[in-house]
């Protein structure tokens, strides 16, 4: 993937609802690493300008992606679409929607539409509609998780695509990016490993009960949204989630203007989150999971 020779490491951090930002971005390019966020995380068009605007400013020329929900329901797409188009992010990652809206404007400018998906049938539409490449949803992943093992996932796509392909899902340090590249991925896509990050903007309260949890502590849940999703047991019990018998929730993406709201109260991690044991810089995680990489990828060799 072309995308990946100016990277340091091939590891996409996943743009995550509410966390990711204009620093998390920015220190990731500057980390050697590709840094996303999703347009949503923006209130308003103008925001996310802004946003887009200090992004490009600060990152040099170097490469970062944004994640665009395509849904019908996303009243936003044209106001955000014209935006990413003024400042020609080099990815495009679609989620919840077919990539059809989008393709044509994002390779105009000669940016990469990677389309989200969780199995290969998904894969095959996204690529059918124009997408450039994959981003596969792997389980294990936080958020609305996927399903799927990693390397099952992979082979089964590698059978009818050979571009662009991302895996994410449960990879918590250097050896599983080496083992998601050996598998036949391009990139490693890493959402929890950074949601303890200096430049996240999670709560105190979040960093701290991911930093303080283990794979032990998540639960796999449609009771919050509709959809199941990864979350830290103790928010879940804190909103009163854990009652085996409460009826599923009814589909809903956003958040709820309840005492606990989505994604706000109620956090989210992977199954890697035993992986973050402090709250530090990008820059140093980064460090951490090349040296990792580098070691596995010797083992490789050998």
């Amino acid at each position: 993937m072309k995308i990946t020779r100016d990277l340091r490491l091939p590891v996409l951090v996943a743009p995550m609802f509410l966390v990711s930002g204009v620093e998390m971005v920015v220190a990731a390019a500057h980390a050697g690493i590709l840094g996303a966020f999703p347009t949503p995380n923006c209130r308003t068009p103008a925001e996310l300008d802004d946003w887009m605007n200090q992004i490009n400013a600060r990152v040099e020329g170097r490469p970062w992606a944004v994640n665009l929900i395509t849904h019908s329901t996303n009243a936003r797409l044209g106001d955000d679409l014209a935006i990413l188009e003024k400042y020609q992010p080099a990815m495009v990652i679609t989620a919840l929607g077919s990539p059809a809206p989008v393709v044509a404007r994002v390779h105009a400018y000669g940016g990469m539409v990677m389309a989200d998906v969780p199995d290969p049938a998904l894969a095959k539409k996204a690529l059918a509609a124009g997408a450039d490449g994959l981003a596969c949803l792997a389980t294990g992943a936080g958020g609305h998780t996927g399903h799927l093992s990693p390397f099952a996932f992979i082979s089964a796509v590698r059978a009818f695509h050979r571009g662009p392909l991302s895996i994410g899902g449960g990879i918590s340090d250097g050896e599983g990016v080496a083992a998601a590249i050996a598998a036949g991925a391009d990139i490693a896509c890493m959402g929890t490993r950074f949601l303890g990050a200096s430049e996240s903007l999670a709560s105190d309260e979040y960093k701290q009960a991911v930093v303080a949890a283990s794979i032990g502590d998540i639960v796999a849940s449609d009771r919050v949204t509709g959809t199941t999703a990864l979350w830290l047991r103790e928010s879940l019990a804190a909103a009163g989630y854990l009652d085996p018998d409460t009826a599923d929730a009814a589909r809903d993406y956003g958040s709820a203007n309840d005492a606990h709201r989505r994604w706000r109260d109620i956090w989210s991690a992977g199954q890697a989150v035993g992986s973050v044991r402090a709250i530090e810089p990008v820059a140093e995680i980064v460090d951490q999971l090349d040296t990792a990489f580098r070691k596995a990828a010797a083992r490789l060799q050998s």
